[in-house]
């Protein structure tokens, strides 16, 4: 269960801006781990389930934020020391950093809502669940985002 959903719900923090998206994904799969004999439901659902309790974990860490700012001390990428293939590095940097440069041109709940539906996996009445809005505001949030990002990418 973690190691497929772990890497996923990291890169949808990751996108979604958050500070520590590893510790944060930690969070998630404790809050999971401890509700588990609380959970019922099928796998689709139990995906659901994980991406509301990462949306949640992200909105107190900004939260958190606010009430305590933090001065990063150095780029967390730089910090990063793994060794392998430079080349293939390189274009996986280059294509990360084209998603961050796309995520980054929309608004925050278009952002949200076409991750969850892209990362996540979830469907538009998951969505909704998660985020507090109708499904009518989610599909139409889509929308939007997907024009934007056809806009930059055409």
């Amino acid at each position: 269960m973690y190691t497929d959903l772990a890497p996923v719900v990291t890169g949808y923090l990751r996108l979604q801006g958050s500070a520590e998206p590893d510790d944060l994904t930690s969070e998630v799969f404790l809050g999971v781990f401890a509700g588990l004999s609380s959970f019922t439901g099928s796998e689709q659902q139990f995906r659901s389930w994980v991406f509301t309790i990462a949306h949640r974990r992200l909105v107190d860490e900004r939260r958190r934020a606010v009430r305590r700012p933090a001065e990063p001390t150095a780029d967390p990428a730089m910090l990063d020391g793994r060794g392998g293939d430079t080349e293939a590095e390189a274009l996986d940097a280059l294509g990360l950093r084209r998603v961050y440069e796309l995520c980054a041109t929309l608004s925050p709940d278009q952002r949200e809502v076409l991750l969850l539906r892209i990362v996540g996996d979830l469907t538009v009445e998951q969505v909704a669940r998660t985020v507090g809005r109708s499904v009518g505001a989610v599909k139409a949030l889509q929308r939007r985002g997907l024009a934007a990002l056809r806009k930059k990418i055409g």
